[in-house]
């Protein structure tokens, strides 16, 4: 429920789409919370070498879902929509079967490639021999990932968020006490076997998800009164299939394919400019398991942000009213700095603390400040990708992010390499691609739609509070540590007085925060 206009109080219906934002929002945010912390333990049961290893396998699960999953998850979310409008359940329930023996048949043949080749694809491909049982048991875990995605997206496709959000997030308890559980039963191992028990438990945490999505889906099936609806004919299902799948996955192929070569070449890369391998690997994990998760810990909102923002614009859209979908985009990128700004000031400033205290690791520290400047600007460019989404530009929000990727590929391959260069080339790349992202979202977006950049108010207003705001935390920070207050004390004291300091910079500015996240009807 909430309050509607005069303070009525209004009740909120649970098939709507305001429902399942809010819902999907609320388990998003928890889920990354507990993703977090997660991955705190872990890194402190594993250390930053197994880290890595563990790190240098999951581009493998990535590019084996694009190939496997991703379309037809995308394919059974729209057609069992589309069916249920027409009344068709028949036709939407034939998508989800064809849909799972598709799976099945996709995935086979590189499954087997994997098991015949797992030790040239970790020696060669991936840099390094001790990821090869981590590989291998990583197999199940994709066909599991597979079945349960398409039970999801189905539940989407129907209207019915409730099943997928709260399996969801029972999913991230059981990953979190299956992987911790196994690690302190069998630990301590040599770094292949704990990459092995860390995948064992992510393989546990599919099978309780997958199982529970599908009894739940049979159990909802079974209290309709039988499919109504004449179906679809075999092959134009398999056409309709298709033309959805195909190029969903090759765009997300490509993509996943760049970031997943990008990956694996930073550790040899690193190797080849000097470094140590145990070394190379340590720098691996502390960066993508370490510093990365903690500066996008706030990103969270900008997932729920464009869960809002694609229909409401496409609405727009549909009934060509221009002005809106310029406010609506205004807003998005506003409220995007707004709350971004602040938390990559507040994680500069007591990042390095933080890191250290969270994850026994100094070195999360390192390269916090231009980080958050590419994190800043990663979450500018995914608002702008929504907003192309929203406005039926999908093919050119697809060639902007494969263009970045490749950008980022480049940099890295050209630069980290370099003797004395190091991961900062890595930090390099990530900022240009993402700047690059931004520029070529918001040239896309005044083609699409005729908006015009408002830099003072997206970017300047917030970002000079937010540079207030953390220029006095950091002389705070410093005095209280001065006066003898732990370091984690101080920090909480740091974060209430800058987000006051922040709100009230901004509203001298003439940024009304209170009318920009205010809920309304209509909007």
């Amino acid at each position: 429920m909430y309050f509607g206009k005069g303070g009525a109080l209004l009740k909120l219906d649970r098939t709507s789409m305001l429902y399942g934002t809010l819902l999907l929002t609320a388990t998003g945010l928890v889920n990354q919370l507990l993703g977090f912390f997660y991955r705190i333990l872990l890194s402190r049961l594993i250390g930053s070498e197994v880290m890595g290893l563990y790190q240098l396998i999951m581009p493998v699960y990535s590019v084996l879902l694009s190939v496997t999953a991703v379309g037809l998850t995308a394919a059974v979310s729209t057609l069992t929509s589309e069916y249920q409008a027409l009344g068709n359940w028949r036709a939407a329930w034939q998508v989800l079967r064809r849909c799972l023996l598709l799976l099945l048949g996709l995935l086979a043949l590189p499954t087997l490639g994997v098991v015949l080749f797992s030790d040239p694809i970790s020696v060669y491909l991936l840099g390094d021999a001790r990821t090869r049982l981590g590989l291998v048991i990583l197999l199940p875990c994709i066909l599991l990932t597979g079945v349960e995605n398409l039970h999801k997206h189905a539940f989407y496709g129907a209207g019915m968020i409730r099943p997928p959000a709260f399996t969801e997030l029972l999913e991230q308890l059981v990953r979190t006490c299956a992987v911790l559980g196994l690690l302190v039963l069998f630990l301590p191992q040599n770094p292949e076997r704990t990459v092995g028990l860390i995948v064992t438990g992510m393989v546990i945490c599919e099978v309780f998800s997958s199982c529970a999505l599908t009894l739940l889906h049979r159990r909802w099936r079974r209290g309709m009164d039988g499919p109504p609806g004449a179906g679809e004919a075999s092959g134009r299902l398999n056409h309709r299939i298709a033309r959805i799948a195909l190029p969903i996955a090759a765009t997300s192929l490509l993509g996943n394919l760049m970031g997943s070569v990008c990956a694996i070449l930073i550790p040899q890369k690193l190797v080849q400019g000097g470094m140590e391998v145990s070394a190379s690997i340590s720098a691996f994990g502390v960066m993508f398991g370490m510093t990365l998760p903690l500066l996008t810990l706030p990103t969270a909102f900008i997932a729920a942000l464009g869960l809002v923002l694609v229909p409401k614009l496409a609405e727009s859209t549909a009934l060509k009213r221009r002005g809106e979908v310029h406010r609506r985009i205004s807003k998005a990128m506003l409220g995007t700095s707004v709350l971004m700004l602040p938390a990559m000031a507040f994680l500069v400033v007591l990042g390095p603390t933080l890191g250290s205290a969270l994850f026994k690791e100094p070195a999360v520290g390192d390269y916090l400040a231009p980080l958050s400047v590419g994190v800043a600007l990663s979450c500018y460019q995914s608002v702008l990708s929504c907003a192309l989404n929203g406005v039926g530009r999908q093919p050119t929000a697809a060639r902007n992010a494969l263009l970045c990727g490749a950008v980022e590929l480049v940099i890295v391959f050209f630069t980290v390499g370099v003797p004395g260069v190091g991961l900062l080339g890595y930090v390099w790349a990530f900022l240009i691609s993402s700047l690059l992202g931004v520029v070529l979202g918001m040239a896309s977006l005044h083609r699409a739609t005729g908006l015009r950049p408002q830099l003072f108010l997206w970017v300047t207003a917030p970002g000079l509070a937010a540079l207030l705001a953390g220029l006095v935390i950091n002389l705070l920070f410093a005095i209280l540590q001065d006066r003898g207050l732990a370091a984690l004390h101080a920090a909480v004291v740091c974060l209430v007085f800058g987000g006051v300091l922040y709100l009230a910079a901004l509203h001298a500015q003439g940024v009304r925060v209170r009318e920009l996240f205010r809920l309304r009807a209509g909007e």
